[in-house]
C-alpha cells in the first residue's frame, strides 16, 4: 500500500486517539527505520521506551521465534518453565521476593494500587485504604491509574473518578507528611524520574525521605518504572541510583522489547497478599513475551549499562551546546530538553519531515532511544535536530 491508501485505511477505521505523524513506518534495523517509500529516519523514540534493543535485533528476535514453535499462550492455570525462568530471573536482578506479569504498565500499576490496599487491610482492617501520589505524575490511563495520575487535564470527560487518592507535591516532604498523617493511607506512588509530566527527575534526598517517612508510618512505597525500568537509565531500576528500596515496583515498556509486557514486583512481605482468586490476568506471563525478556533480561549487565550512561552523557554534552537550548536534564537515555523559544511541537514535527523520530512531554522534547543506538545513529539524528533548532 501507498502512504496516502494507509492514512485512508487507518483514519477510516481506528479511534482517533493518536495525532500521527505523517509518516508510515514498514521496516528497520536497530534505531534506523525506513517508511513505506524507502525514506530513512533516525529513532529517538524506541517506541516509546520500548524497543530498547532496537528493531530487528536478531536474538531477541531468535528467542521469540524459539517459543512460538513450542507454545504461543497456555493460560495461567498451568507452569511453563519459560514464565517460571523469567520470574526467576527478573526478581534474582531485582532483589525483589515475588512478581506478577501482565500486559502494560497500566495494568501493572492497577496490580500494585490492589496490592497495596489488600495488604493494609490483611494487616489493619477496613479504612485505611488511600494512595498518595504526586502532582505532576502519570501512572496509566486506566480509570484507577487515571485517578492516581496527578494531572488535571487526563481527568477531563471521564468522571466519576475513584475515591482514596490524594497528591503532594513533588519534592515537598512536609506536605507529604501531613498527607498521610490521618491514619487512613497505605502507600506512596511516585515516579523516580516523572517521564509524561516532562521529564522531571525527583532529587536522591527527597526519594530517601520519602523511604523514611513510610517506614515511620509503616506505609509502603510504590515506584512506578514503566518508563525508566529496564536499563533506559542506566541501571536495572532508576529508584537504585538513589539508593532506596522500595516495596513495589512497576515496569512494562523495555522488558518485552516490542511484545506486550510489564510486571510488578514486591518485596518478601507482600508476596502472599495476593492469593488465587483476587487478581489475575489472562495474557499476563505469555511465554513468547517472557522469552523475549529473557534474552533481554541476560544481557543487562554492568557492561552494558555501562555503554548506556555514556551515550547519555555524550547526547547531552552534544545537545547542550546546539542553538536554543534552555536546559537538558535526565539520566542514561532518557533525556528532556527544555528550548528558549521554539515550541517543542514543532520542533518534533520539523525533525521527522527531516527524518528524526523524537518525542515531547509537555513543553519539552524528550529522547528515549534504542540502548542499542550506535554512536553513527547519534550523530546522524543529533545533525538532524540541530539543523532544525538553528532554521
Amino acid at each position: 500500500m501507498t502512504f496516502k491508501e494507509i492514512k485512508q485505511t487507518a483514519d477510516t477505521y481506528l479511534m482517533p486517539t493518536y495525532a500521527h505523524f505523517p509518516v508510515a513506518l514498514e521496516r528497520g534495523e536497530n534505531a534506523t527505520y525506513y517508511d513505506v517509500d524507502g525514506k530513512p529516519y533516525i529513532d529517538f523514540t524506541a517506541g516509546i521506551g520500548v524497543n530498547i534493543f532496537g528493531t530487528n535485533d536478531e536474538k531477541w528476535k531468535s528467542a521469540v521465534k524459539a517459543q512460538l514453535d513450542k507454545l504461543q499462550h497456555t493460560s495461567n492455570l498451568y507452569y511453563n518453565e519459560t514464565v517460571a525462568c523469567a520470574a526467576k530471573l527478573l526478581c534474582e536482578k531485582s532483589g525483589f521476593s515475588k512478581v506478577l506479569f501482565c500486559n502494560s504498565g497500566a495494568e501493572a500499576n492497577e496490580c500494585a494500587i490492589k496490592l497495596a490496599r489488600k495488604y493494609s487491610f490483611d494487616r489493619f482492617g477496613e479504612g485505611r485504604s488511600t494512595i498518595v501520589s504526586l502532582q505532576n505524575s502519570f501512572h496509566g490511563r486506566t480509570i484507577a491509574t487515571i485517578t492516581a495520575t496527578g494531572q488535571a487535564h487526563y481527568h477531563e470527560y471521564f468522571m466519576p473518578f475513584l475515591q482514596g487518592f490524594r497528591y503532594a507535591d513533588a519534592g515537598d516532604i512536609e506536605q507529604l507528611e501531613e498527607l498521610v498523617s490521618d491514619g487512613t493511607v497505605c502507600a506512596v506512588l511516585l515516579e523516580v524520574i516523572q517521564g509524561e509530566g516532562g521529564v522531571v527527575p525527583l532529587p536522591a534526598e527527597y526519594l530517601r525521605a520519602v523511604r523514611a517517612l513510610c517506614d515511620r508510618h509503616d506505609l509502603l512505597l510504590m515506584i512506578d518504572e514503566v518508563q525508566t525500568g529496564i536499563g533506559r537509565t542506566g541501571s536495572l531500576f532508576a529508584f537504585q541510583n538513589a539508593d532506596i528500596a522500595p516495596d513495589v515496583v512497576t515496569c512494562a515498556k523495555g522488558i518485552g522489547g516490542g511484545l506486550p509486557m510489564g510486571a510488578c514486583l514486591c518485596a518478601e512481605k507482600l508476596g502472599n497478599t495476593l492469593t488465587a482468586g483476587t487478581h489475575g490476568t489472562t495474557f499476563g506471563g505469555n511465554p513468547v513475551a517472557c522469552a523475549g525478556s529473557i534474552e533481554i533480561l541476560n544481557r543487562l549487565d554492568d557492561a552494558f549499562l555501562q555503554t548506556v550512561r555514556e551515550k547519555g552523557d555524550y547526547i547531552r554534552e552534544k545537545v547542550s551546546a546546539f542553538t536554543g537550548i534552555k536546559s537538558v536534564r535526565g539520566a542514561g537515555l532518557m533525556l528532556g530538553i527544555d528550548l528558549t523559544e521554539k515550541k517543542a511541537g514543532e520542533v518534533a514535527s520539523r525533525c521527522c519531515e527531516k527524518g528524526l523520530l523524537i518525542l515531547t512531554a509537555k513543553a519539552a522534547l524528550r529522547m528515549l532511544p534504542p540502548l542499542t543506538i550506535t554512536y553513527d545513529e547519534i550523530d546522524k539524528g543529533l545533525g538532524i535536530l540541530a539543523d532544525v533548532l538553528s532554521e
